[in-house]
């Protein structure tokens, strides 16, 4: 049932005394002076039939009236898709170890983000659209970082949602999960959002963790699936529940659309995500941090160490300074502070805010990648390459200068592969084929495609053991 707002009592009360001062009017200028008792219960009679009987009065307590939570669960229920996931092919699915989630289409051509324990370790994903239509996906990259992943189908016309900003979120709003619980498909919950920046030590200190918590109820199935606001934007990608049964028992977490979003766009871009670190080691401002800096408030991250040459020891961020905003964004805790900057790319200028010696100051940093690089790291994405399992990418000025000139990285290697079956590794840096010197994924790439039916000889090295190493299969 619809409440009635402060604002609409006072439209109505406002309505009704106009109508008695109309009457009392009316019988003073028109009539005369005289008002009779019996014209003063007349005038009164009118105001509460006004006040009882209107149309807005019957609106506001009619529960018949449609509500935002419809046309939001309407389209989120066109734009989530059933994913089922397994080790097999299509059509072969005994014995197959299969899971199953949910997934959120961001575009009209098939882009559909999920979370990646949902499709890790797997040789085939199945997505099943709100209207039944059957899909096989590809696994455009993933990010353990945040249990993200990106798919694709082949598809237009799609029905998708659009991001919303989730940094907007307040707690006490409402919010719903869309998704497809024990195999229940399309079930839309909803519940408000109980806090935000929710951390729960699900990646340890190798991922970032910023949830969005709420108690919409979220159960097996859930993962990957859509939190959205009661517009209809994409506010979150629903990921964890907190129980001890398996099974909902009031707590729910979503990573924010904001995050999201950059992840998705890096692994459309460039097949990896583009992780913008700021060089520091950071704890939780205590209570006492906080007194002895000078600050009212407990709030910020307290800076252990900076790691030298990094885009903080370039700004002049110091151990035991407190930063206290990224780009004017207050940061309230470590998990703030992990979001704002997951949201940046290598190379991303950042305005960092601090508290040092009891005095506040701002200083701008650049933001390197894990190789203190501020070059974008790609994967280069091609049929060739998924046909043999290889994810490739180019070695950036970093790695060229410091460990080959020449090559190119193997960054994942598909469990089942023909290059899989070779026993090569994560980390392989290919540097010659067929006696050819590899000098760019694109290079590699031609090579394979112009050698079908032959057999390949990859030789190289990993960079943390001596000595090379040459593989060899046949190319289908």
């Amino acid at each position: 049932m619809k409440l009635i707002t402060h604002n609409t009592v006072v439209l109505i009360v406002v309505s009704a005394l106009t109508s008695v001062l109309s009457i009392l009017v009316y019988h003073n200028l028109v009539t005369g002076p005289a008002v009779t008792q019996d014209d003063k219960q007349r005038a009164m009679a009118v105001a509460e039939r006004e006040f009882l009987l209107s149309d807005r009065i019957r609106a506001a307590f009619s529960s018949s009236v449609p509500t935002d939570f419809i046309s939001a669960a309407e389209s989120g229920k066109k734009a989530v898709v059933f994913i089922r996931a397994g080790v097999g092919t299509v059509q072969q699915k005994s014995g197959a170890t299969q899971s199953s989630g949910s997934g959120v289409l961001i575009s009209h051509d098939g882009y559909i983000i999920t979370n990646q324990h949902v499709v890790s370790n797997v040789s085939n994903v199945e997505v099943i659209l709100n209207d039944n239509r059957v899909y096989n996906a590809r696994v455009i990259g993933s990010d353990s970082g945040t249990d993200l992943a990106l798919l694709k189908i082949e598809a237009s016309g799609l029905d998708f949602l659009i991001f919303g900003d989730s940094d907007s979120l307040r707690v006490g709003e409402w919010v719903m999960a869309v998704g497809n619980p024990f195999r229940l498909q399309s079930t839309v919950t909803a519940g408000i959002v109980s806090a935000r920046a929710r951390n729960l030590d699900l990646f340890g200190n190798q991922g970032i963790e910023s949830f969005i918590q709420t108690d919409a109820a979220v159960n097996p199935g859930n993962s990957g699936g859509a939190l959205i606001n009661t517009r209809g934007d994409l506010v979150g990608i629903c990921t964890a529940i907190l129980s001890e049964s398996g099974s909902y028992e009031g707590f729910s977490f979503a990573i924010p659309a904001n995050l999201a979003k950059k992840v998705a766009y890096d692994l459309m871009e460039f097949g990896v995500v583009q992780r913008g670190w700021l060089g520091v080691e950071i704890e939780k401002v205590t209570a006492q941090i906080s007194e002895n800096a000078g600050m009212a408030d407990v709030y910020g991250v307290y800076i252990t160490s900076v790691s030298k040459g990094g885009g903080a020891w370039d700004a002049g961020v110091k151990a035991e300074d407190i930063i206290i905003a990224v780009d004017e964004k207050k940061v309230g805790s470590p998990a703030e502070f992990m979001e704002i900057t997951g949201r940046k790319r290598p190379g991303d200028k950042v305005s960092i805010t601090l508290m040092r010696g009891g005095r506040k100051q701002t200083l701008v940093a650049t933001l390197r990648n894990h190789l203190n690089s501020t070059d974008p790291v790609g994967i280069m994405d091609s049929p060739v390459f998924r046909e043999i399992g290889l994810e490739i990418r180019n070695l950036d000025r970093y790695e060229k200068s410091l460990i080959s000139d020449v090559g190119v990285m193997v960054v994942s290697v598909r469990l089942g592969s023909l290059t899989a079956n070779t026993k090569m590794e994560p980390g392989y840096i290919i540097t010659r084929i067929n006696n050819r010197e590899v000098s760019s994924a694109g290079m590699l790439k031609a090579t394979l495609e112009q050698n079908r039916g032959k057999t390949i000889v990859m030789e190289g090295f990993y960079p943390k053991y001596p000595g090379e190493y040459p593989y060899t299969f046949v190319m289908p």
